[in-house]
C-alpha cells in the first residue's frame, strides 16, 4: 500500500536531505552534468570556526541570528552563524550575499571564506566555490572537511580524477571518515563504476558514525546495479514505518525515471550537505 501524499511529502524531504538524491542525469553520465546540492561534508563549523550552534528550528535561526547581525553588521560570528541559519533554512543566495559581505570585511577569516564557498557551492557557482574554499585554509593546515567540499565541487565540474585527490587528501587526515567515504563513493557512481562505488559506500556504512546519508546512498547505489530488494532493505534500514515507505516509494522513483529523449538515466545523487 502505498503512503498517502500528506505522508510522503515531509517524509521525502527528510530523505531528499539525507539521500541527497536531487537530479537525473541521462545515461553515459558525460555532456552537462548537473547536481544541485552539491556541498560536501563541510560541518556547521569548520575546524578554525567558532560559531555559535544554530537551533533546530531553522525559521527561528534566522529571527535569532539575523536580529544579532543587523545589531552589527561587522560582528564575522554574527555573519557567520546569520549565513549558516539563512543556508539551513533553504535561502541560499540571501545567504551567499551576507558571507560576501562579511569576507569582504574580514578578508583573512578563514571560516568566513569556508562558510562563503559553502553558499556559492550551493547555488551553482563552482568555479567560484572552489577558489573561495582553497583560501579557507592552506597547504600547512589543510581542513580535511573542507578537502571533501573542494572534491564535491570538482566532481560537480566532471573533474572527477582531481576530486578524487582532494578526497584521498581528506583521508589522510581523518581516516575512514564516512562523510568523505561517501562523497568519493559517489564520484565513482557520476562515472559508472558501480562496484567501486558500492564497495566505497559500505566501508562508509560500516562505521558507527555513518549517518542516514551514508545508507541512503549506498541503496541508490545497489539499485543502480539492478538490485532492487536488496536496495529497499537497506533504504528502510530502522526507520519508522511511515519514513521508510516514504524512502522505498522515492527510491523506486529515482530508479524508474526516464529520460524524454527515450533513454534510460541514472538517478544523480548530491554529496553530502553539511547538517
Amino acid at each position: 500500500m502505498r503512503p498517502s501524499s500528506s505522508l510522503v511529502r515531509p517524509n521525502l524531504a527528510r530523505f531528499l536531505a539525507s539521500a541527497a538524491v536531487t537530479a537525473i542525469l541521462a545515461a553515459g553520465l558525460g555532456g552537462c552534468q548537473t547536481m544541485s546540492d552539491v556541498t560536501g561534508a563541510l560541518t556547521q563549523k569548520s575546524s578554525s570556526a567558532a560559531a555559535p550552534a544554530i537551533p533546530d528550528d531553522p525559521r527561528r535561526a534566522v529571527e535569532v541570528y539575523g536580529e544579532r547581525y543587523r545589531a552589527n553588521p561587522k560582528d564575522a560570528n554574527a555573519a557567520l552563524a546569520y549565513g549558516q541559519a539563512l543556508r539551513a533554512s533553504g535561502q541560499r543566495s540571501q545567504a551567499a550575499a551576507v558571507l560576501e559581505q562579511a569576507t569582504i570585511a574580514h578578508p583573512g577569516n578563514k571560516a568566513l571564506l569556508a562558510g562563503y564557498g559553502r553558499a556559492l557551492a550551493d547555488n551553482g557557482n563552482s568555479q567560484a566555490a572552489f577558489d573561495v574554499l582553497s583560501r579557507a585554509h592552506s597547504p600547512d593546515n589543510p581542513d580535511w572537511r573542507i578537502l571533501s567540499v573542494q572534491g564535491t565541487v570538482l566532481d560537480k565540474l566532471a573533474k572527477h580524477d582531481e576530486a578524487r585527490r582532494y578526497y584521498a587528501s581528506a583521508l589522510k587526515i581523518a581516516p575512514e571518515e564516512p562523510s568523505v567515504l561517501s562523497n568519493l563513493g559517489l564520484s565513482y557512481m557520476l562515472t559508472r563504476e558501480l562496484p567501486d562505488a558500492e564497495a566505497t559506500l559500505r566501508r562508509a556504512y560500516g562505521n558507527p558514525r555513518a549517518d542516514a546519508r551514508v545508507r541512503q546512498n549506498l541503496a541508490l547505489v545497489v539499485g543502480l546495479q539492478g538490485r532492487f530488494a536488496e536496495a529497499e532493505t537497506i533504504a528502510k534500514g530502522d526507520l519508522p514505518s511511515e519514513e521508510a515507505a516514504a524512502n522505498v516509494a522515492y527510491l523506486r522513483e529515482m530508479l524508474s525515471r526516464k529520460d524524454p529523449r527515450g533513454g534510460k538515466t541514472v538517478p544523480v545523487a548530491a554529496l553530502n550537505r553539511p547538517d
